[in-house]
């Protein structure tokens, strides 16, 4: 058939095996040894490290990040490596703690379930563990230090929701935190059900996409437990092209917030959220690399199946139409997260993100979703990158499209008809961002909705880890705006916010947000 796509995947960069010996080989590093010894620890991480330099070329990841929680000593080990040099490592301590994994979770429900009181609530009849919001539990010692408290969240024991601390330290519950009660008339999602065991663990792929011959798509992928930044990023691209040209460098989502309007009980104020922990979903089809999986028919995840079971954890990807769709279901907490790109053969990319959450006392409660996505246009090359803004009626001069010179914060203008365009100044090739139609509008907490800055290295996030403190939950991508920074005919980044209300009460459009970028000359 003419419209047949073809759907090719290639390994990139160190194969499972590589990467498993790799993380051995580190744990048993003599300067990594002389801090863990014979203590008892957990891998939290271990992720390749994208070089700061930009390269013409997809170039593999040749430093290793892994992150190791002591229990015993109740501190944090940071481990660097280059592949190249395995014998020449970093490593360092923190009194921080980084998100619990699965494993601990899991270990904390096995401590509840041998548990006096909590053991015998465990096996009634349709009591469900989850992982609540937040995922620690903060109880500060004496020297400053915090020990590592997991939260665990028990529903079906009676009306009320029930989140219990358990120190993994010690092995003993710390406290029951107090909770809202479930709401009595509304349903604030399905039964956790996050059971499909392990997804893999190769990290990047290449993906070809082609059509009677003809090469149309061709990028990485990278699963979100491997995503930059630092809480993650979903499902990120990067050396994406189009018809054998580059459109993007990178494009993900780094930062992921949001705010209960009328916080009570224990819900919000604002949580800062992670986009980096993989949940099941339905998925049919072949794994032609571990955790990447080509579909025979269309995936399913909790936004289209109201349900949170699944068979499948990692990036799925099948064919709709004339355009091709990677998915992947995130997991913060008792929140679901959608991470969507749609590819069509036209030229078009759909980003999306789409919203769900599981049972919990909290998210029938009025709340924004505020997500940032990062786009690294290099419209061919990485320099002589010009951005533009059309506006209709016209605002400036005689043309409905102006450029844009120094850094600045634009806000979506629906009467304008507003959108934006990066183009190379030398060869004219052009992208649109065009803004979706329930991407909504920045309030104070969620500043803004367009970025358009100068490239930088070490801004790949605002570098704020999960918080419910509103000051710090909130993006600060303003601290990268500088009116004095160039960006006419540079390496531009665009930073888009899509604000999504979320009401249970009255659900409005789907919980669907995301821009196109659109070919305008090509």
């Amino acid at each position: 058939m003419a419209d047949e796509l073809n759907i090719r995947f290639e390994p990139f960069g160190p194969s499972p095996a590589q990467l498993a010996e790799a993380q051995r080989n580190l744990l048993q590093h003599p300067q990594v040894t002389r801090y863990l010894g014979d203590t008892r620890h957990q891998v939290l991480s271990f992720s390749l490290q994208d070089s700061d330099l930009k390269s013409p070329e997809p170039r593999v990841p040749d430093r290793f990040r892994m992150v190791v929680y002591d229990y015993t000593n109740n501190r944090t080990i940071v481990v660097h490596s280059d592949s190249g040099a395995p014998q020449q490592i970093e490593v360092a301590e923190f009194g921080s703690h980084e998100l619990p994994v699965r494993e601990e979770f899991e270990a904390a429900v096995r401590f509840l379930a041998q548990h006096a009181e909590f053991g015998p609530l465990l096996r009634g009849e349709n009591v469900r563990t989850y992982r609540p919001m937040p995922p620690l539990v903060t109880v500060e010692l004496p020297d400053g230090r915090v020990e590592r408290i997991v939260a665990v969240g028990i529903n079906g024991a009676g009306p009320r929701h029930r989140i219990i601390g358990v120190n993994l330290n010690r092995n003993n519950v710390v406290l029951e935190v107090p909770d809202a009660p479930s709401p009595s008339d509304l349903r604030c999602g399905p039964p956790a059900d996050d059971n499909c065991g392990p997804g893999g663990s190769a990290q990047r792929a290449t993906v070809t996409i082609s059509q009677g011959g003809t090469v149309l798509w061709n990028f990485q992928v990278v699963r979100p437990f491997a995503s930059s930044g630092t809480n993650g990023s979903g499902v990120e691209l990067q050396h994406v092209r189009y018809r054998g040209k580059q459109v993007l460098y990178r494009a993900h989502v780094p930062i992921l917030n949001i705010q209960y309007l009328n916080p009570t009980g224990g819900c919000g104020p604002t949580y800062r959220d992670w986009q980096h922990e993989e949940n099941c979903f339905q998925a049919t089809g072949s794994d032609p690399l571990p955790g990447f999986r080509l579909c025979s028919t269309p995936a399913k995840t909790i936004f289209d199946s109201g349900s949170d079971a699944g068979n499948f954890r990692g990036v799925a990807v099948y064919q709709d139409g004339a355009e091709v769709v990677l998915v992947s279901e995130l997991a913060a907490g008792w929140y679901r997260y959608i991470s969507i790109w749609r590819f069509h053969v036209d030229g078009t990319i759909r980003p999306r993100f789409a919203f769900a959450a599981i049972d919990n006392p909290c998210t029938c409660k009025i709340h924004h979703h505020h997500v940032y996505w990062r786009f690294d246009f290099d419209i061919e090359t990485a320099a002589n990158n010009l951005v533009e803004e059309f506006n209709d009626p016209i605002l400036v001069g005689n043309s409905h499209w102006h450029k844009k010179v120094y850094e600045i914060r634009r806000s979506r203008d629906a009467a304008h008809k507003r959108k934006w365009k990066v183009s190379n100044t030398v060869t004219g090739s052009a992208y649109e961002l065009i803004p979706g139609p329930n991407d909504g509008n920045a309030d104070a907490y969620g500043v803004g909705d367009l970025w358009v800055l100068r490239y930088h290295p070490s801004e790949i996030d605002d570098g704020q880890g999960f918080t419910t403190v509103p000051t710090l939950s909130m993006a600060h991508l303003d601290n990268f705006k500088s009116p004095a920074e160039l960006v006419e005919n540079q390496d531009v980044v665009l930073w888009y916010a899509g604000h999504f209300l979320h009401d249970e009460a009255h659900p409005g459009p789907p919980h669907i947000i995301g821009p196109d970028l659109k070919p305008a000359k090509w």
